[in-house]
């Protein structure tokens, strides 16, 4: 499935004297598939060398170097990740009443929990995802990432934009309806966010706030605002699935993993009902013989 979103979003070479040995929609997939495996470069070299229908169904005649794949990913920019996820969501026709978004941390050092516990050394920093989920597809219609240091209201206009185009409108009119924690109450909230306001000093003053409060204590009452544990499950699965570290130096390319982990997530989530529900050029993987 990596493969054949590569094929329609990426050009096949970077350059036309480039020397043609790998495809860049075949690198592609191989840089996702290591994340999706969360192993090193070096150990996606390993593994590709031992999958021969693997190395079959993305055509490799032979296994790229680890180097190869790492400089891959300095290529893949957000524009072409943005791309592949449209791509996705497309494809699978996402349409969302109810959205949820939500923040998680990555830890920028790969040390085991025991070696930093006994090792006395402090981390200042680290990278914060955020990404808005839909209720019922439980795909990610939208992601970005900052430092973690950064307060998460500075993600909530990154992530509103790349969601509208799968929410619902009603006559050029918002009916959707996003569910975030107070740590996304900030000014850029309009009707229908259901934020609960910051208690400041332990008081809510102004009466727009008040009356935000009231209403998500109504939907706690309803039971709409307990669907935002779905990102919260969501967060859960790429950190089990894909770790919880990241594994670049550059800090471009440090914010761009906590991206790649939400398209390889929806990738995941795709992979069984994809064979079913989406149109036959997808639904089945076609090796086509090596030339």
């Amino acid at each position: 499935m990596a493969y054949q979103l590569a094929e329609e979003t990426l050009p096949k070479y970077s350059h036309r004297n480039s020397p043609k040995t790998y495809s860049q929609p075949q690198l592609a997939a191989c840089v996702l598939l290591m994340f999706y495996l969360n192993v090193s470069y070096r150990d996606m070299e390993e593994w590709l060398l031992a999958s021969d229908q693997v190395c079959t169904v993305l055509e490799l005649a032979q296994v790229p170097d680890h180097s190869t794949l790492s400089r891959m990913y300095r290529k893949l920019n957000k524009g072409q990740l943005d791309q592949m996820q449209r791509a996705l969501l497309d494809t699978a026709e996402v349409k969302e009443d109810i959205l949820a978004a939500d923040s998680t941390s990555f830890t920028l050092s790969q040390a085991s929990a025991y070696y930093r516990t006994h090792s006395g050394k402090t981390f200042s920093d680290w990278i914060k995802g955020g990404y808005i989920v839909g209720v019922v597809s439980q795909l990610i219609v939208g992601s970005a990432s900052q430092p973690g240091r950064l307060p998460d209201f500075g993600l909530l206009k990154r992530l509103k934009r790349q969601a509208r185009r799968y929410a619902t409108y009603v006559k050029g009119r918002r009916s959707w309806t996003l569910l975030a924690d107070r740590g996304f109450d900030a000014k850029e909230l309009r009707p229908g966010d259901l934020v609960p306001p910051i208690r400041r000093f332990g008081k809510i003053t102004a009466p727009e706030r008040r009356e935000r409060a009231e209403i998500v204590d109504a939907a706690r009452l309803d039971g709409l605002f307990g669907l935002r544990w779905i990102v919260e499950t969501v967060n859960s699965v790429i950190k089990r699935k894909m770790g919880d570290t990241i594994r670049s130096r550059s800090h471009d390319l440090q914010r761009r993993e906590a991206i790649v982990k939400g398209l390889v997530y929806n990738i995941h989530r795709l992979v069984v009902p994809f064979l079913f529900l989406m149109p036959s050029n997808f639904a089945t993987v076609q090796v086509r013989p090596k030339r």
